[in-house]
């Protein structure tokens, strides 16, 4: 009975030692903890390496960064400095063109002016000339007076009657204008008698000498008017037929630049001519 109560005894006794199996879980917990921990360090040197790298990649990356930027930079400057080129290639090809374009509006004034001046070159060789006899040496008028010296009045019958008749045979018909030319001398003869004689002397009637001057206009266009008189003495003989001639003055008003004279009274016998022009016959028109 003893026995067996020690028996039970000795069983309880087994059955309360939970040592060993508190060692067992000890040990277990432990080494999952050294695991845990274990695992903790590596994922602490893991992310110490990683930031470490990332830490050197993200140096790397700002040095990238500026390099980059210094780049970005010198291609900017690049790019600036190009437009700059490019802007002043631009406004040098826009002068270059506006230059063209006056080049080509002053080679077009300079063709349209060659072309007046080629035009006013042929005009000027297909007109006839414009004949002045100077009253000087043996062509001199008496002064005041309008009878043709005799040298004169052989031109007139030779010479200028050539020229006439070669001009009026090229060019068709003319009217010969003769127009009288004096200085600027004053003609102190206060009585002219032009107004009452002068279709007389010009019919033939009375003679140039008849007439009396009372101004330079009134001596200009007798003398002009005695030159004509001339001519168609020789166009009674058959020679200049068709052709027509007008007698005027012009006076001491014109030099023989053709400007108007300033007033000079000294006698100056280059003003002192027979001016002889060629005009074309034309149809007139009365303005009414």
């Amino acid at each position: 009975m003893v026995k067996s109560r020690f028996l039970v005894q000795e069983a309880n006794n087994k059955n309360l030692n939970i040592w060993p199996s508190f060692t067992d879980l000890m040990a277990n917990a432990f080494m999952i903890i050294s695991l845990f921990l274990l695992l903790a360090l590596f994922k602490s040197l893991f992310l110490k390496y990683t930031a470490e790298e990332t830490e050197i990649n993200l140096d790397a990356s700002k040095q990238q960064v500026r390099i980059l930027k210094r780049q970005v930079a010198a291609l900017e400057n690049e790019l600036s400095n190009r437009n700059t080129v490019i802007s002043n290639r631009n406004n040098t090809i826009d002068r270059l063109s506006k230059t063209s374009s006056n080049l080509q509006a002053l080679l077009q004034s300079s063709n349209e002016r060659i072309e007046i001046v080629t035009a006013e070159n042929q005009r000027l060789k297909s007109a006839p000339p414009v004949v002045l006899i100077q009253d000087s040496g043996e062509y001199q008028f008496a002064s005041g007076s309008a009878s043709l010296p005799e040298e004169l009045q052989s031109y007139i019958t030779t010479d200028l009657v050539n020229l006439i008749e070669q001009i009026s045979q090229q060019n068709n018909l003319y009217v010969v204008e003769i127009i009288g030319h004096t200085d600027g001398q004053v003609n102190f003869n206060s009585f002219s008698n032009l107004d009452q004689q002068l279709e007389a002397v010009a019919q033939g009637k009375k003679s140039i000498n008849s007439l009396t001057p009372g101004s330079n206009a009134d001596l200009g266009l007798m003398r002009s008017l005695e030159v004509v008189k001339k001519l168609q003495e020789v166009q009674k003989q058959g020679r200049l037929p068709g052709v027509e001639f007008r007698a005027y003055s012009a006076a001491q008003l014109q030099l023989p630049s053709g400007e108007f004279a300033s007033e000079n009274r000294q006698p100056n016998a280059r003003r002192r001519r027979i001016e002889i022009r060629f005009s074309p016959l034309g149809k007139a028109e009365t303005i009414r």
